[in-house]
């Protein structure tokens, strides 16, 4: 008997890789102000759900298909210049109620709408495991790969053009690992709070960071704390697993607010 046998291991692996991805990710949608468009891009999955059990795919590739191309659609719009927060709101919103009609045509599949929406981190297997921390370690290393041209996209897109950085092939980047983290945390969060794990932890970390560096970091390690204290609070109190990972990372940013006032 593995150690992986163990599906509470199981799980604590698959909520740590969760977190690990997506602080230093999430770090970069703070900075950008970016939460609305990772809330569509999340919501969107649901629609790559359904699609992935009528054509009987994988869930991570047909929610990495959709969320990939409605990240790429929702970067379209800004650089249009349109209203963007109107659009965002109707594309999170229409997404995620076209993809829970879409669940609900698909035939010869039972499926538990709530696993998809909260998380159903403590039926994560072995190839799950496989995914989230392959998936997570691509975009880690993407990130560290064009860190300091993120940056500096971040910072001012006139310094980047004038640094000969193409911030659209940064925000193209972000898109991409959006979509990737999003796939990947399905399973341990659920579409409904994969943006939390985005947004929370870095928020917690901020008052605690004097670089970009250390906030990434220190986001991490809040995400992946959050994520066994969350895994814990559930067993404890009987509580579903994915909103108690996330309930953890609230605290943990309260702590921090507490800390700053």
């Amino acid at each position: 008997m593995s150690l992986l046998d163990d599906f509470i291991v199981r799980a604590a692996l698959g909520g740590v890789g969760v977190a690990l991805a997506a602080a230093p990710l999430g770090s970069f949608v703070v900075w950008r102000r970016m939460a609305f468009f990772g809330d569509a891009t999340a919501h969107a999955a649901i629609l790559g759900v359904a699609l992935s059990l009528a054509l009987s795919l994988p869930i991570t590739v047909g929610a990495m298909g959709v969320a990939l191309l409605m990240a790429l659609a929702v970067s379209g719009l800004s650089d249009r210049r349109v209203a963007l927060d109107t659009g965002l709101g109707v594309m999170a919103h229409a997404s995620l109620a076209v993809g829970l009609v879409a669940v609900s045509f698909v035939e010869g599949v039972r499926i538990d709408l709530s696993a998809y929406l909260f998380g159903d981190i403590l039926a994560v297997s072995k190839a799950d495991i496989a995914v989230i921390w392959g998936g997570g370690a691509l975009v880690v290393a993407g990130l560290a790969w064009r860190w300091q041209s993120l940056l500096t996209a971040t910072l001012s897109e006139d310094l980047a053009q004038a640094s000969g950085i193409d911030p659209r092939r940064e925000r193209l980047l972000l898109t991409v690992g959006l979509a990737v983290v999003v796939a990947v945390a399905i399973k341990v969060v659920g579409v409904l709070l994969i943006v939390a794990m985005l947004l929370i932890p870095p928020a917690a970390a901020r008052p605690f960071s004097r670089t970009p560096e250390a906030m990434a970091l220190i986001a991490a390690g809040i995400g992946a704390a959050s994520a066994l204290a969350g895994l814990w609070g559930a067993f404890v109190f009987d509580a579903p697993a994915g909103p108690a990972i996330v309930t953890a990372a609230a605290l943990a940013f309260l702590l921090s607010t507490l800390k700053r006032v």
